[in-house]
């Protein structure tokens, strides 16, 4: 009795083994590896908007200290300079109505407050984001100017630049960009705060310009003061070659360090606060092979989206993750930032629940939470809740 319990015992624990092993193979790596944040999407949220309102594209997402969310979405906009539709669809017009430029959702995602005049606003949204004293600062990727409004939208506290002039060779959007002036701007792509001193750090540089020369952060103080600027890091290699600088965001760390999406050179590039180059963070695309323009249809310029569009700090002190947006694979990825190395990774191409489609855009709030803005063609935000840490 005694050797066939042995026997029993070794068997069962054979069986422990096998199914252990199993699950390190299948199990995604996000359940794998030990402390990575882990997400799942909340489909309840947000809840359906009022009347017949209807969203266009997701320009910015932001959330204020009550973890309430702006979006800053593009209803107005008939095409954009990139040559898609930014504003609704004739079907979506005929069925509903536009949603305002700017809405506010409670934590559960309850539409609690609407605003926005497009005449006033900046050309196409692009970014959002909420100080320490809970205004709302405001982008356009289309304009030269940022705004700064009270929480609830009424007043229009600052605005740096005036609206449909630019900082390029001419004033206009067509000139060569000269990244040069300390109160206009050429493209706007996202605004951070420095979270010590609540310092402005503007991203500058959407899109190439004539001259593919136009990628600076700019970096005010919180009344809108001019204090320096720089221009995004080149290698003399690439500085020789056709490399395409566009910058697509800019978030700085507690530990004092700026972090701006290289987005069309597939890497984040690292600052310290007053712009000296610290390193490039590559990002790989690893599942997407575009199909030849002719075979699909798709713009040539289809593969380079970039591989980091927007990127997002963990909640904990050290910060010891970031969150980046994987545009080209429509993925979220879970990055050690001291490393640099992916540890995780959500979400696929698609438009169900938990699915991107052009994810461009996000936001953290107090719990870790992640909301992701997608623009072209998902035109949507979701948000995944932090489940594990």
């Amino acid at each position: 009795m005694r050797a066939h319990g042995n026997l029993t015992f070794r068997m069962l624990m054979s069986i422990v083994v096998s199914l252990a092993f199993a699950a390190m193979i299948f199990c995604p790596s996000s359940l794998r590896a030990q402390g990575v944040p882990k997400f799942e999407v909340d489909p309840s949220w947000p809840k359906p908007l009022p009347g017949r309102w209807v969203t266009g594209e997701m320009g910015g997402v932001c959330v204020d200290s009550q973890d309430h969310v702006f979006i800053a979405q593009r209803v107005s906009d008939v095409g954009g300079m990139d040559g898609h539709l930014e504003g609704l669809t004739n079907d979506e017009l005929n069925a509903g109505q536009p949603a305002p430029p700017v809405i506010e959702f409670d934590a559960e995602g309850k539409v609690v407050n609407s605003w926005g005049d497009p005449k006033i606003l900046p050309k196409d949204l692009h970014g959002c984001a909420v100080d320490k004293e809970g205004h709302v600062w405001i982008d356009g990727s289309e304009d030269g100017i940022v705004q700064e409004y009270s929480h609830d939208g009424k007043e229009l506290l600052l605005q740096i630049g005036k609206k449909g002039v630019f900082d390029s060779s001419d004033g206009t959007v067509m000139g060569a960009p000269l990244n040069k002036s300390e109160s206009q701007f050429f493209r706007v792509s996202e605004i951070g705060f420095d979270p010590r001193n609540g310092d402005v750090y503007v991203a500058d540089g959407h899109a190439k310009g004539k001259g593919n020369n136009n990628y600076r952060i700019v970096v005010f103080d919180k009344t809108g003061h001019y204090l320096r600027q720089w221009t995004l890091h080149r290698s003399p290699e690439e500085a020789a070659t056709a490399a395409r600088p566009t910058i697509h965001c800019v978030r700085v760390s507690n530990d004092e360090l700026v972090y701006a999406c290289d987005r069309w050179m597939n890497r984040l590039q690292v600052f310290d606060t007053k712009g000296n180059f610290i390193k490039d963070m590559p990002f790989s695309f690893k599942i997407w092979t575009p199909l030849p323009a002719s075979a699909s249809g798709a713009s040539k310029d289809a593969a380079q989206v970039g591989s980091v569009s927007s990127v997002e700090f963990s909640i904990d002190p050290g910060q010891k993750y970031m969150y980046a947006i994987n545009e080209i694979d429509e993925e979220i990825d879970i990055v050690e930032r001291a490393s640099g190395k992916v540890m995780s990774s959500f979400g696929r191409p698609g438009h169900q629940v938990g699915e991107f489609m052009h994810a461009h855009t996000m936001a953290l709030d107090s719990k870790g939470n992640l909301y992701v803005g997608e623009s072209v063609d998902g035109r949507r935000v979701q948000k995944f809740k932090l489940v594990s840490k």
